[in-house]
């Protein structure tokens, strides 16, 4: 079981109490009606999945009910920092950020 630090309740829960809410820094087009339907597609289905460091939203649902960002690495399972959402992504340095 994950344990992750929701940045707003400055504690570390157990992943049950949180969601997972897909990629962390999408962009939505600025004028969505002047957007053509291939770029509006590759908008809503087309996200990265990378082995090695992903960045991802989360909610923490029984908790706050906000949602934040984090870094996960997807090869370990392993939390490497957690920040509000709105925040620029966190350079991480040898042993990762929290």
């Amino acid at each position: 079981m994950l344990l992750i630090r929701c940045p707003y309740c400055a504690t570390e829960r157990p992943e049950i109490e949180f969601r997972h809410g897909g990629q962390a820094h999408v962009a939505r087009p600025a004028d969505p009606s002047a957007v053509d339907d291939a770029a509006w597609s590759e908008y809503l289905f087309f996200r990265d999945n990378p082995k090695g460091v992903a960045a991802e939203r989360w909610r923490h649902v029984h908790g706050c009910g906000r949602f934040f960002n984090c870094l996960r690495d997807t090869v370990s399972d392993r939390i490497l920092a957690t920040y509000p959402a709105g925040a620029p992504r966190p350079t991480l340095g040898a042993e990762g950020a929290r």
